[in-house]
């Protein structure tokens, strides 16, 4: 059997979208099919960091999820495909936190860097999709704030779960490198402001981060928000998660501008449900750092290694312009950074 050249891990790579006897084993070692039952995958719209299948069986309909060794993004951008197994950990974790909320796991596969999870069908649309189209819910925003905060209080100053989310070393190469020192090379004029801001973000240790807060990882379900893909899962700083999410309602209000209203009530509903779940710190300082982290974040999506797909070139430079006079006049606050931001031609 054939495996992929590179993995930073180190974990052989079989490709399960081109080794189907591969696949079905995954499926029988599970008990999820028979020996001889036709296993079938049929791919499914997702991030630039994995292979997502639907596959449906007597047993039910299944999704799996395999970590890639090359992200598919325009410049090289390796991370190690054992990744995938502290996203087990964080949705197990979560899963006690905040039961339906995020995926059941049914089972991993060490072999193939693998897990199946149920396949959550027509009841659960994307938010992502949702925001594109217009459809701008501060309720439903305040929901994924108090999701997100419920699951750093219950998670806070919890030094067992530090040590078994000690993933400084995938986080840095998912997150800090290809976000922030990616765009301190492209605007080298900012690097002190930029690589400060890493070394701030690596440097804490207070709740289980999820690290990819986006709305294409949140669906919009029956019950509320549920919160997939936390392949980046670490024991770090807050400011991360609440900087990340908040910055995809910034990107999307200048691709959707006639909606500025409706784009700040979500950002101040998930702001405020977010922030009454924070005693583990002064809310002051949580705040701060994410106020000074979303700017960052900001310029790293037009320029960093993982740039935002919707903006046409002007919007790019709109943010571009908003983001780098933040980082040169820092705000003192989330609510100072919005009144900038929404006012912003």
């Amino acid at each position: 059997m054939s495996v992929a050249a590179h993995n930073p891990g180190g974990m052989a790579f079989v490709d399960l979208s081109v080794h189907p006897d591969a696949l079905r084993r995954v499926f029988t070692r599970l008990g999820l099919a028979t020996p001889g039952e036709p296993v079938i995958a049929q791919p499914l719209a997702g991030g630039v960091s994995s292979g997502i299948y639907r596959v449906d069986l007597a047993t039910g309909r299944w999704c799996l999820k395999q970590a890639l060794p090359r992200l598919k993004v325009a410049k090289l951008w390796e991370v190690p495909v054992e990744r995938v197994f502290a996203e087990v950990e964080y949705l197990q974790v979560a899963g006690g936190i905040v039961p339906g909320q995020v995926p059941r796991v049914i089972g991993a596969d060490t072999e193939t860097g693998s897990f199946v999870m149920p396949f959550l069908g027509e009841d659960f649309r994307n938010w992502k999709t949702l925001l594109l189209d217009g459809e701008v819910d501060a309720v439903f925003a305040a929901r994924v704030g108090d999701l997100l905060g419920r699951i750093h209080a219950a998670t806070a100053e919890r030094q067992d779960l530090a040590h078994r989310f000690a993933n400084d070393t995938n986080f840095h190469a998912l997150r800090l490198e290809p976000y922030l020192e990616e765009t301190a090379r492209v605007h080298p004029q900012l690097a002190d402001v930029l690589l400060a801001a890493v070394r701030r973000t690596a440097d804490i240790r207070h709740v289980l981060v999820h690290g990819d807060v986006s709305p294409k990882n949140i669906l919009v379900g029956p019950g509320g928000p549920v919160l997939l893909d936390a392949e980046c899962a670490w024991y770090g700083d807050p400011a991360f998660d609440l900087a990340f999410c908040l910055n995809h309602l910034l990107l999307k209000s200048v691709h959707l501008p006639q909606l500025r209203q409706a784009w700040v009530q979500a950002y101040g509903q998930l702001t405020t449900t977010y922030f009454q779940h924070v005693r583990w710190e002064p809310r002051a300082a949580l705040e701060q750092r994410t106020a000074l982290l979303l700017p960052a974040l900001a310029l790293a999506r037009v320029d960093g290694k993982s740039p935002v797909e919707y903006l046409r070139d002007a919007q790019r430079q709109q943010v571009r312009t908003a983001a780098i006079a933040l980082l040169r006049n820092p705000p003192a606050d989330l609510q100072h950074l919005a009144r900038s931001w929404f006012t912003t031609p």
